[in-house]
């Protein structure tokens, strides 16, 4: 510092004046240099700090859409509300229908289900189902091609005649003056739907023809006949190529329950009136546990989501788990194990199984999504 405040003798003083000012100036730019580099750091660090938090609710988010879509996939209804507590969906037939429709990860059977209850509510989301659909320029087959894609058909008659009378209705709506009425397009929708099952379904010995398929559908247009060349078509394009029956999506239950992390037995304390304990077949994947009466069962009577949960070592006499061990080489207290207070209990449940999967019967407290 002194060398660079040193002032040579041989300047005048109108030099020495020049120099010091020249000095305290680049005194100055540094000092802003400085604090420029300060801000941009900050700064720096803000946006690091943004995109991290963005970045973990993100993940959050799509932990819990994929929970949602696996409770639809259980139970459609539940599923659905999830989703709207969650604030993953809205509460509006528009929203929810587009939810259906896109169909990621959910289960055609479900979609079916769902859309064909009788329930004011979801028949609105019916008919904002079947909006979504175009069908102008397309034969009444291609369009159910399409539509009988989009999700499984369900088995219950009223259920059938609801989806279809929908499909009817925005059928006539993009290709107006094919038919008379919606009634028509209705009738042979269905006819068409027999049409399919008479002709590939190998149970049925007595194949009708397209003359008889013709007859069966006289006078259907509001007492007229449709063109015979309309129903031949319709008739040689289902006996070339059936209608596709959808698979389930892979995202299903079958596949979440095919590589758990863990399973085995536990004991399960009830949660009506009568505490009892009961033994339960659990199984650990995707930071749920999924428990069932019974191995062979496809369908889990509840969720145990463990997202958020911790585990601690607490100060108790009795072991942390409620444990209930048959055997004495299974008396092992799950207290006695150094557990780190930040550990996830999907963590503990996966890495201290000898104590809680397979050899131990246990019992965690919990929120359970009771399925029935």
């Amino acid at each position: 510092m002194e060398g660079e405040n040193h002032v040579p003798d041989d300047l005048t003083p109108e030099e020495k004046q020049e120099l010091e000012n020249i000095r305290r100036r680049k005194q100055e730019l540094q000092e802003d240099i400085q604090r420029l580099k300060d801000e941009i750091a900050e700064v720096t660090s803000e946006i690091e700090n943004l995109g991290s938090t963005e970045e973990r609710k993100n993940m959050q988010r799509n932990k819990q859409v994929a929970m949602g879509r696996k409770k639809f996939n259980m139970d459609p209804k539940k599923g659905i509300q999830f989703l709207i507590d969650n604030d993953l969906l809205k509460n509006t037939s528009d929203n929810i229908a587009q939810f259906l429709y896109k169909g990621e990860g959910l289960n055609k059977t479900a979609i079916g289900d769902y859309l064909g209850e009788r329930d004011d509510f979801n028949i609105q989301v019916l008919h904002a189902f079947v909006e979504l659909h175009e069908f102008t320029d397309l034969n009444l087959v291609q369009a159910l091609r399409q539509f009988l894609w989009s999700f499984r058909l369900p088995g219950e008659a009223q259920k059938i005649d609801r989806m279809m009378e929908a499909f009817a209705q925005r059928y006539c709506q993009c290709n107006p003056g094919v038919f008379q009425s919606t009634d028509t397009c209705y009738i042979l929708s269905f006819a068409i739907i027999m049409l399919n099952t008479s002709l590939h379904n190998p149970n049925v010995k007595d194949k009708p023809t397209v003359e008889r398929f013709i007859s069966m559908n006289r006078g259907i247009n509001d007492g007229g006949d449709l063109p015979e060349d309309l129903l031949r078509n319709l008739y040689d394009s289902i006996k070339n190529e059936p209608f596709k029956i959808p698979e389930d999506d892979g995202n299903d239950l079958t596949h979440t329950f095919f590589n758990p992390d863990r399973e085995g037995w536990l004991l399960k304390l009830g949660g009506g009136r009568v505490k009892t304990w009961k033994r339960r077949w659990f199984i650990l994947t995707d930071n749920c546990l999924y428990y069932f009466e019974y191995t062979t069962d496809k369908e889990p009577r509840g969720i145990i989501p463990l997202e958020n949960l911790n585990i601690r070592e607490v100060e108790d006499k009795k072991p942390v788990s409620r444990a209930a061990p048959s055997s004495g080489a299974q008396r092992d207290y799950i207290k006695h194990q150094r557990i780190c207070c930040s550990s996830s209990l999907a963590d503990f449940v996966l890495h201290y199984s000898p104590f809680c999967l397979g050899r131990t019967a246990s019992s965690f407290t919990s929120q359970t999504t009771k399925i029935r």
